[in-house]
């Protein structure tokens, strides 16, 4: 995966083209060959991952002025789009007025498309999860990539398997908008599930305004912060959470069956008490 953005003109690109392969953002980006979609499992989650992000132009904004549809988030150049489900990816550079696009075939026969991009950070053919990043937002006007974006954003639209644009919330609302449960509850890792309901947690309850991506940073420990001042946290709202800040989750575990330590060293039995608390059913929508 890529978290900056390496430019590449267009004569690099076709240079690579011709050998079979380029480089975009640090990830080698094949040219032709045969999807095969990933395992099923890859499948699940799907959500929507832009919900931190003001909309610009919406659905119907598009079909308005003749587009086949689509809803622009807007976000500075660089920052990193989660998929919105598991799948398979193919990397369009140039691609028209889209500009550099990536597709994400899903297991269900639906395709997610989001265009405009500054880099690509997956291979053509590699299987992503949800919350997984396949790339960068581009879309500033004239800049590579950007196809006919005239200001930074993601454009966003779903292809259903008769190969007709829909928009992605009126799929997602028909799938109930949830996240799955995190298995953090019984083995007691944290990964990005159980961070997006946290995430998700927070952004209902405590003011998070940030992606639901499953990458806490910042802006996910100041949120986690607010809300452990609850359960006795004391300290400063400085997204940069300590053994004070450990210690309060660690109290509100012990309300969902976390018997060690109030000590702010999370160990598995604090993470599978703080994941119980956010395997409640009331976090789960997110659309």
């Amino acid at each position: 995966m890529c978290e900056t953005d390496h430019g590449v003109d267009r004569r690099t690109l076709l240079r690579g083209a011709a050998a079979g392969a380029v480089v975009l953002g640090g990830a080698a980006v094949g040219l032709g060959g045969a999807l095969v979609v990933g395992d099923p499992a890859h499948a699940s989650g799907f959500y929507n991952p832009f919900t931190a992000y003001p909309i610009s132009d919406g659905w119907q904004a598009h079909l308005d002025r003749g587009s086949l549809g689509g809803i622009d988030y807007v976000m500075s150049v660089g920052t990193r789009l989660p998929a919105c489900g598991g799948g398979t990816i193919q990397n369009i550079p140039y691609n028209g007025t889209g500009g550099h696009t990536v597709t994400i075939y899903h297991p269900n026969g639906y395709r997610t498309q989001y265009m405009h991009l500054s880099a690509f950070s997956l291979s053509n053919g590699a299987s992503v999860g949800a919350g997984g990043i396949v790339g960068l937002s581009g879309g500033a006007a004239g800049a590579p990539g950007s196809g006919s974006s005239t200001g930074p954003h993601v454009h966003w639209h779903m292809i259903n398997p008769s190969g007709v644009r829909i928009n992605p919330l009126t799929y997602l609302a028909s799938l109930g908008g949830t996240l799955p449960k995190t298995s953090t509850e019984s083995d007691g890792i944290p990964g990005p599930i159980m961070w997006k309901r946290a995430q998700n947690w927070l952004r209902m309850e405590h003011g998070y305004t940030g992606p639901i991506d499953g990458v806490p940073g910042p802006n996910t420990y100041a949120a986690l912060q607010r809300a452990m001042r609850g359960y006795g946290y004391t300290g400063p709202i400085d997204g940069v959470p300590g053994t004070q800040t450990w210690a309060a989750v660690q109290r509100l575990a012990s309300h969902w069956g976390y018997t060690g330590p109030i000590d702010g060293v999370m160990g598995p039995n604090s993470w599978r008490g703080f994941a119980r608390f956010l395997n409640q059913d009331r976090y789960d929508r997110i659309a």
